[in-house]
């Protein structure tokens, strides 16, 4: 794999109509993406992007829920945006679905209030993940926040087997740095601060966690 191809939300993408059940089976979906909705704070008007939105599930729920917010969802992968754009039309939800690289943004500085991402980032290399922080930083306004879900440091041996499973599926290189719990470090290194782990919960296949970073207003 080169440092600008992407991998598909399970890995092959024949998988990809397996995506949701599976993460809704699994993974608490409900539980920690309305938790991962309520820490963001979204306010009327607010400019919010999805990143890594796969098939709009967490898109979708966020302009549910904030009707008068702008939503954006963002996937390098061009079949989930497909369905995710389906499920929109049958929601009948106005959101705007981009094709796109995570480490390539196509907007402009400063556009986004907030930045939400759920299971995105153990799917980059660690060169991937820091050229995204920094995207993410610069599309984010001074004040604005990011908010992340994705696996995090076990909370037991039971957690960290189960974990392998995901890493096998997933690969090692990319998903070693959550293993180890760094990615707050990486946050810290683009620029953010008062990054803190709001959230951990248990999973068949690993711990889960939720973070919330800030850009410094200067």
């Amino acid at each position: 794999m080169t440092s600008d191809e992407y991998i598909p939300a399970l890995k092959y993408g024949w998988l990809t109509p397996l995506y949701d059940p599976l993460i809704r089976w699994t993974l608490r979906e409900s539980t920690f993406k309305h938790q991962l909705l309520r820490q963001a704070g979204i306010g009327s008007g607010h400019h919010v992007l999805d990143l890594g939105c796969g098939t709009g599930t967490l898109t979708l729920l966020i302009k549910s829920h904030h009707p008068k917010a702008q939503v954006f969802g963002l996937d390098a992968d061009p079949k989930v945006l497909e369905v995710a754009r389906a499920k929109a039309e049958r929601a009948r939800l106005s959101v705007r679905f981009d094709h796109g690289m995570a480490f390539k943004l196509p907007f402009p500085d400063a556009f986004f209030d907030c930045v939400i991402s759920s299971l995105l980032f153990h799917h980059l290399t660690r060169e991937n993940k820091e050229r995204t922080l920094r995207e993410v930083f610069r599309v984010v306004r001074p004040g604005g926040e990011l908010h992340v879900a994705d696996w995090g440091k076990a909370q037991n041996k039971l957690m960290r087997m189960a974990f392998l499973l995901v890493q096998i599926l997933d690969g090692f290189e990319t998903t070693a740095d959550h293993a180890r719990g760094l990615l707050p470090q990486f946050f810290r290194a683009a620029g953010f601060e008062d990054v803190e782990e709001s959230a951990r919960y248990m999973t068949i296949v690993g711990t889960l966690s939720l973070h919330r970073a800030r850009k410094p207003m200067k």
